[in-house]
C-alpha cells in the first residue's frame, strides 16, 4: 500500500483526492490537514460521509508517509515541499510554486519571492501525455494548471508537427470551482449567476506562462492571446484554440496527427469528426475530451479541448501521476 498524506485537505482539491482514494486499491490516507479545521472531520466542513480527522499542517507526521500531496495556496506548498523530501517521501505539488522552471519568471507572474529555488531544477511537470518518462523517476511533481491542462494538450501536436508558425488564440471557459473555496466577491452567486464574466484577457493571466514554457519546450516560435472566462456552472473547463495552419494541412492530416499523437493514451479522447467537445463530455471524469475541426477556406483548425477542472485539471492528474511514479497501473482508481 501506498501511504499518503495531504496538506490543504479541506479545499476542493483535497475533497476530490479523498473521493479518488477512496476508491483506489493501492492507496492508504495516513492523515488530512487543515489549519481552518484542526481538531474536526472532513464530513464537518463539508456534507460528506469522510470521517478523516483534520491535523494541523506542522503536526502532520511526515515519516508516516510515501508520498505527500500538496493541495496549498500558492507560496506555501514550497516550504513543505522541502520538509516532505527531507523526511524521505516524495511530492505532488497542486500548487503553481514548482511549475515555472526559473524562480525569476515565478516571482514575475505570482509577484512572490521562492522559498524553494534549489528544488525547481529537480521538479517534473506532472503532464503524463507530455513527461510520461520523467514523472516515473521524479520525487517532485508539479501538478499543471487546469487551464494549462486543456491548452497544453489541445495544441501539442500542432507544434510537435510543425503545423502553425502563428500565434495562437485560446478562448477558455471555466466553472467557478476553479477560484477555489475561498469566498471572493468575484465568485459569489450573484456575480456569477445568469453571467460570463472575462477576466485577465490578452496575455497577462498567470497561467500562460505556464502554456508558453512547456508549448516553447516543443516549438520555440510558440506564442498565445489567452482569454479565460467565468461560466454560471461549478466544474469544467472548455477551451477553444483558433490556429492559423501551415500549407500543406487539411482536415485528414489533422485528425490522423491527433490520433497518432493519442491513440493509445488513457485519458485523452478524440471525437468523431462532426461531434464538438463539451463540459459534459469530461466532467467527473480524467479524461482530456478533444474535437478537432478545419476551416477549408481560410486554412485554419478550431480545437476545442474539455476537462473537469478538479480532476484532469487537479486531484485526478495528480493520482495518475502517483500511479506512475510508483510503478501502478495509470488507470488505477481513475475508471
Amino acid at each position: 500500500m501506498i501511504k499518503v498524506g495531504i496538506f490543504g485537505a479541506s479545499g476542493y482539491t483535497g475533497v476530490e483526492l479523498v473521493k479518488i482514494f477512496a476508491r483506489h486499491p493501492q492507496v492508504k490516507i495516513v492523515f488530512a490537514t487543515s489549519d481552518s479545521y484542526v481538531g474536526k472531520k472532513m464530513s464537518d466542513a463539508f456534507p460528506c460521509h469522510y470521517d478523516i480527522p483534520f491535523v494541523a499542517h506542522d503536526a502532520a507526521p511526515l515519516d508516516a508517509i510515501d508520498v505527500a500531496f500538496l493541495a496549498l495556496p500558492h507560496g506555501a506548498s514550497a516550504d513543505y515541499a522541502k520538509r516532505v523530501l527531507a523526511a524521505g517521501a516524495r511530492v505532488i505539488d497542486l500548487s503553481a510554486d514548482f511549475r515555472l522552471r526559473d524562480a525569476a519568471a515565478y516571482k514575475k507572474w505570482y509577484g512572490l519571492d521562492h522559498h524553494a529555488p534549489e528544488l525547481l531544477p529537480n521538479a517534473v511537470y506532472g503532464l503524463p501525455e507530455i513527461h510520461r518518462a520523467q514523472i516515473k523517476n521524479a520525487k517532485l511533481i508539479a501538478n499543471p494548471g487546469c487551464y494549462p491542462t486543456s491548452v497544453i494538450l489541445g495544441l501539442a501536436p500542432l507544434w510537435r508537427a510543425g503545423a502553425t508558425d502563428s500565434t495562437v488564440i485560446v478562448d477558455s471557459k471555466s466553472g467557478v470551482s476553479g477560484a477555489g473555496r475561498k469566498p471572493t466577491l468575484t465568485a459569489h452567486f450573484c456575480e456569477v449567476n445568469e453571467n460570463l464574466s472575462p477576466y485577465n484577457i490578452g496575455r497577462v493571466h498567470r497561467h500562460l506562462s505556464e502554456m508558453e514554457q512547456e508549448l516553447q519546450a516543443i516549438r520555440a516560435r510558440a506564442s498565445l492571446i489567452f482569454s479565460p472566462h467565468l461560466l454560471p456552472v461549478t466544474r469544467g473547463i472548455l477551451s477553444t484554440m483558433y490556429v492559423r495552419l501551415n500549407d500543406g494541412w487539411d482536415e485528414k492530416r489533422l485528425r490522423d496527427l491527433y490520433a497518432e499523437t493519442y491513440g493509445s493514451e488513457p485519458f485523452v479522447k478524440i471525437l468523431p469528426s462532426g461531434q464538438i467537445a463539451t463540459l459534459a463530455h469530461s466532467n467527473y471524469t480524467n479524461f482530456c475530451t478533444l474535437s478537432i475541426h478545419y476551416v477549408a477556406d481560410v486554412q485554419q483548425a478550431i480545437i476545442c479541448a474539455s476537462i473537469d477542472n478538479l480532476i484532469k485539471g487537479a486531484s485526478g492528474q495528480a493520482v495518475q501521476n502517483m500511479n506512475l511514479m510508483f510503478g501502478l497501473e495509470e488507470t488505477m482508481g481513475l475508471l
